[in-house]
C-alpha cells in the first residue's frame, strides 16, 4: 500500500490533499521520496507521517534519535554508502537489535541486513534526515585507526591516485586505495581528535606523523618508510600541487567531507633533508564560529568588549602569537553585530568561516591583491565595520588608522606579547603616536590554555616553587584549593578542550597622552596597569583558582614572573 493511500485511510490527509502534493500520481516504487513530498508540500508532518506508519505496519518511532542506541560494532562490515543509499542504520533497541528506516514496506534491504550482520532487525521508524545525521554520528564514533589500518595494509609500494576527487569523504574507506586510506584515515583521526594541524616528518629510516592537540603535538602510528612518496603525492594531488616539484616549497589548498561536514585544509610543504615534509592546517569551521560568551573572558570584560564592538569609529586590535585564536574573536564580535543594517565587509588570509550578511573578500598576493590594496577598494564600498585579518606592514596600518578617523570601525589583529606593545608596535611601523591615540579604542590580548578534564581532576595545593613563580601575583594561591591533571578514558593527559585568557586595555584621555608622550613600552605598561587593568598573568590566576586549568598549564602560557611581577 502506498504512502498516500495509508494516510487517506488513516484519515492523516485528504486524497486531494495527496494528490496535489504528488502531481495527481505517486511513484510507488520510491516510498521515501513520496513521503519527503509530502512533508516538504506541508500535507503531514514527520511525526504525523511516522505515526500513521507505525500504526500500519506495528513498528515503534523513534523521535529523537537517541546517541546511546547507535553502536559502531554494528556497522563494522556496512559500508556506509549501502547505509546512506538504503537509508537503513542497525541500532541496538530495548534490549536487543533494531533497525532505523523510514520505509518499512522495504523488506528485502532490510531482510539483507539482517543476513549480513546474523541478527534479527526490529525495523524502528525516523525521519529521513535523522537516519542521515545518525548514519554520520556512528561511522563517525567507528573504532578504527590510522594503526588499525596498517596493521591490515600489505606492505607494498602503492603508486598516487592521480584522478581521486580533491572533496574525499573521510568516512568512506574501504573502496580507496592503499596510500588514499591511509591518508583519508590520518584525516579522520585527525578530526575525531579536534586536531588543529598535521606535520608529515620524513626521516633516514622512520616517517614520523604528529598533531597538535590542543596546542601540543603528540606523535600517532607510523607508516612503513617505502610509502612516504606515495603519501606525500596523494597530499599534493588532493591540494592541486606539483607533484613532480621537490626541490621548492609548495601551498595549496584542498577540501575533505566528513559525512555532511566539509573541512578546509591548508597544505604546505617544504624540502628536507629526507625528502618533503608536509604539514597540514586544518579549518573546522565549528571551532571558528564559537560565540562570545563562549571564548572565556570573564568578569566584566565581556561586557566592556561588547561595548566597544558597539562603537561608531576607532580601531579595536586584537593580539597574540600565531594559533592564539584571533580570529575566533573576530569572527565571535561579528556576529554580535546587526548585520542587517550594518554594512560589514572583511579582508582575510584565509577566510576561514563564511559569515551570513558579512562581504568577505580572499587576500591573493599573486595577482596583487594584499590586504593594503583590498582594503583601499573596501573603502569605497561604504563599509561600517571592516575587519582587517592582519595587519602586517606601514601601509596597511596607514589605511586601518586613516579609515578609522574617517567614521569607520575596524577590526584588525597584530603579533605582539601583550594589550599594551599593540600601539607602540603600530609606532614602530611608521604610524604617529598622536595619530594611534586618535583613532585606537582598544587592544584585546589573548593566549590559549588547556582546560582541565571535569571527569578526572584532582584537588591540591599550590608548592612554594609554584607560587614564586607567579611573582607578587602568587600570593593569591597561598592556602587555596587549585587542581591538577591525572588523565582518563574522556581526555588526553588530564586536559580536554582550550579556553582564552584575555587582557583587554581600553584607551581613555590619560593612556592618549601618555601615547603621545612617547613613554617607554615599560613606562607605558606600568602606567596602564596602575590604572587597574586585568594582565594575562591575572586571567591565569582568576582561572586556576577557579578549575578550569592547572598551575603548571597557566606558566607554559604566559611565563614565570619575577619576584616584582615582570615576565622572567
Amino acid at each position: 500500500m502506498s504512502i498516500g493511500e495509508i494516510l487517506v485511510r488513516r484519515g492523516r490527509a485528504t486524497r486531494e490533499q495527496v494528490a496535489q502534493a504528488l502531481g495527481q500520481s505517486e511513484s510507488p516504487s520510491d516510498a521515501g521520496v513520496s513521503a519527503q513530498i509530502l512533508v516538504e508540500k506541508g500535507v503531514v508532518t514527520a511525526r504525523e507521517l511516522l505515526d500513521a506508519l507505525g500504526d500500519e505496519y506495528g513498528c515503534e518511532v523513534a523521535d529523537p534519535v537517541d546517541e546511546g542506541a547507535l553502536d559502531p560494532e554494528l556497522i563494522a562490515r556496512l559500508p556506509v554508502d549501502w547505509a546512506r543509499t538504503n537509508l537503513l542504520l542497525p541500532i541496538r533497541w530495548k534490549g536487543g537489535f533494531g533497525v532505523l528506516t523510514s520505509d518499512p514496506s522495504n523488506v528485502s534491504a532490510i531482510d539483507d541486513l539482517s543476513l549480513l550482520l546474523g541478527r534479527d532487525l526490529v525495523p524502528v521508524l525516523a525521519t529521513r534526515d535523522a537516519i542521515l545525521k545518525a548514519i554520520e554520528s556512528c561511522y563517525f564514533r567507528k573504532q578504527e585507526s590510522t594503526q588499525d589500518l596498517l596493521d591490515d595494509m600489505e606492505e607494498k609500494q602503492q603508486r598516487p591516485a592521480a584522478k581521486d576527487k580533491s572533496r574525499d569523504d573521510l568516512l568512506r574507506v574501504a573502496d580507496q586505495a592503499p596510500v588514499t586510506q591511509l591518508v583519508n584515515m590520518v584525516l579522520l583521526d585527525a578530526v575525531k581528535a579536534g586536531a588543529s594541524d598535521v606535520h608529515i616528518e620524513p626521516f633516514e629510516t622512520r616517517v614520523r606523523i604528529r598533531m597538535r592537540i590542543d596546542g601540543l603535538l603528540y606523535e600517532q602510528a607510523e607508516p612503513p618508510k617505502h610509502m612516504e612518496t606515495g603519501l606525500v603525492s596523494r597530499l599534493k594531488v588532493m591540494a592541486r600541487l606539483d607533484i613532480a616539484e621537490k626541490r621548492l616549497p609548495q601551498d595549496g589548498t584542498a577540501r575533505v567531507r566528513v559525512g555532511e561536514r566539509e573541512i578546509d585544509i591548508r597544505v604546505s610543504t617544504i624540502p628536507v633533508a629526507e625528502g618533503e615534509r608536509v604539514v597540514l592546517r586544518l579549518l573546522n569551521r565549528e571551532s571558528t564560529t564559537l560565540p562570545l560568551t563562549a571564548l572565556g573572558l570573564g568578569g566584566d570584560a565581556i561586557e566592556r568588549f561588547r561595548r566597544l564592538i558597539r562603537e561608531p569609529h576607532g580601531v579595536i586590535l586584537v593580539t597574540g602569537p600565531t594559533g592564539s585564536g584571533k580570529t575566533t574573536t573576530l569572527y565571535a564580535a561579528l556576529r554580535e553585530l546587526d548585520t542587517e543594517h550594518f554594512n560589514v565587509l572583511t579582508i582575510e588570509d584565509p577566510i576561514e568561516y563564511q559569515l551570513p550578511s558579512v562581504g568577505q573578500m580572499q587576500v591573493k598576493p599573486k595577482i596583487g591583491l594584499t590586504f593594503a590594496q583590498g582594503l583601499r577598494h573596501i573603502l569605497r564600498q561604504d563599509p561600517d565595520v571592516i575587519l582587517v585579518g592582519e595587519t602586517r606592514d606601514l601601509e596597511t596600518a596607514e589605511i586601518v588608522v586613516r579609515a578609522a578617523l574617517t567614521g569607520h570601525l575596524v577590526f584588525t589583529t597584530l603579533h605582539t606579547n601583550d594589550a599594551t606593545s599593540a600601539p607602540l608596535r603600530l609606532t614602530d611601523m611608521g604610524i604617529p603616536p598622536y595619530l594611534i591615540s586618535s583613532a585606537m579604542r582598544a587592544s584585546l590580548a589573548q593566549r590559549l590554555v588547556r582546560s582541565l578534564c571535569p571527569s578526572c581532576r584532582v584537588a591540591c595545593s599550590a608548592t612554594a616553587a609554584e607560587m614564586a613563580a607567579f611573582g607578587v601575583a602568587g600570593r593569591r594561591l597561598a592556602g587555596a584549593r587549585i587542581w591538577k591533571a591525572k588523565g582518563c578514558a574522556n581526555c588526553l593527559g588530564g586536559y580536554k578542550g582550550r579556553t582564552g585568557l584575555f587582557e583587554l586595555m581600553v584607551m581613555n584621555p590619560e593612556l592618549q597622552e601618555a601615547l603621545r608622550g612617547g613613554l617607554s613600552a615599560q613606562e607605558f605598561r606600568r602606567k596602564v596597569e596602575a590604572l587597574g587593568m586585568k594582565t594575562l598573568l591575572d586571567d591565569a590566576l582568576d582561572k586556576v583558582l577557579a578549575g578550569v586549568t592547572t598551575v603548571s598549564e597557566a606558566l607554559r602560557v604566559v611565563g614565570s614572573q619575577t619576584a616584582d611581577g615582570t615576565p622572567s
